[in-house]
């Protein structure tokens, strides 16, 4: 799979409410105090959609394997996290690993939840945690520039390369830009992400609210959604007591009722999981046949050899050719057969790029 997504916050914003319900498990205990999740706990969750039944139906699979997408759970950060506060340490290095930040930020009032700051404020939490990441980057940048230095001196061009990115990113840093505002160039960026930033990370805030506001949100989501416009970051409302509740129902029956009564029309899950894929920039293509209907998931811009590889590392290795039906010329047509005969199906090679919705079949020679 490969995607993940920390989940990240304050302390006591509802982080891991948010997380037991999303994986539907019990695996990260909430409870009313800070640094509750000392270890990050790891969930996958199927990622939801329709198209999967549709044409698991038309090949008459036998069975049905959705796409997924991890989340993991991290501990709450506090002022002072980027010189060891509380578990800052230990955040920063979980935080290091994830692929995109999940920042759940809190927008309701309860008098019986403590805040570490006693009010409720969700732009000054997002600031407080940005700028200890940010600070974190600094001090990672400018250990950085002495032993960069001594390596462009003596030649060394991939130094050099480097050194012009932790300049330019240090110049960010410092005027209290994330690293992720830095432009960079498609033959920079494996430099750049090896330079492991924080702030490199593309953001989601999640904007958890009481049961009331589950459908419009309030004005303290409003306020998130303003900050988030503003940085190109993107930003949902959720509210965790409800998915938590819904994590419960087992019928899918009882929760569109459920949701229904609540003036929803899907559960926050699948706002997550939709608002992580556009995050991180993915997209599913499918396999069909009469064993398994199953999703694969693959960052955009993929070509046909990079697709065969998350099936399997012998399909990328031995790439001759892919088979592949767009998903409407495939419902429409009533399958392979059907696109086929209708001249639907289309031999690619090497170089063709990944649709989203791709029914693919590939032929490879190892």
């Amino acid at each position: 799979m490969g995607f993940n997504c920390g989940i990240v916050g304050m302390p006591n914003v509802g982080k891991s409410t948010l997380f037991n319900a999303l994986t539907a498990t019990a695996a990260a205990e909430a409870a009313n105090f800070p640094f509750c999740t000392i270890e990050p706990n790891v969930g996958r969750v199927a990622v939801p959609d329709p198209r999967l039944d549709s044409i698991a139906a038309i090949a008459k699979s036998a069975k049905i394997i959705p796409t997924q997408l991890e989340f993991v759970d991290i501990a709450g950060l506090v002022r002072g996290a980027s010189r060891g506060e509380g578990l800052g340490n230990q955040f920063l290095a979980n935080i290091r690993e994830v692929d995109a930040i999940v920042h759940v930020l809190r927008c309701f009032e309860d008098p019986n939840v403590t805040h570490v700051d006693d009010t409720i404020d969700p732009v000054r939490d997002a600031e407080t945690v940005e700028t200890e990441l940010m600070l974190a980057d600094l001090d990672s940048l400018e250990k950085r520039l002495t032993p960069l230095e001594k390596k462009v001196r003596g030649g060394d061009k991939d130094a050099r390369i480097q050194m012009a990115l932790v300049e330019r990113a240090l110049v960010a840093l410092r005027e209290g830009q994330a690293a992720r505002t830095v432009e960079i160039s498609d033959d920079e960026g494996k430099a750049f992400r090896m330079l492991q930033l924080l702030t490199a990370k593309p953001v989601l805030y999640v904007c958890n609210v009481g049961e009331d506001d589950a459908a419009d949100g309030n004005e303290y989501s409003a306020r998130v959604a303003a900050m988030a416009a503003s940085q190109g970051a993107g930003s949902v409302v959720i509210s965790a007591q409800i998915e938590e509740e819904i994590s419960q129902l087992t019928d899918e029956t009882e929760r569109a009722e459920f949701l229904e009564t609540l003036g929803l029309h899907e559960t926050g899950l699948a706002r997550v999981i939709r608002a992580g894929y556009e995050l991180l920039k993915l997209i599913t293509f499918f396999t069909a046949g009469p064993k398994e209907t199953r999703a694969w998931t693959v960052v955009q811009g993929a070509k046909a050899p990079q697709a065969a590889g998350v099936i399997h590392t012998d399909f990328e290795r031995g790439f001759i050719r892919v088979e592949t039906i767009s998903f409407d010329d495939f419902t429409m047509l009533g399958g392979e057969q059907g696109a086929k005969d209708a001249g639907k199906m289309r031999q690619e090679g090497r170089d063709y790029l990944t649709q989203d919705g791709d029914i693919m079949l590939f032929r490879f020679n190892v």
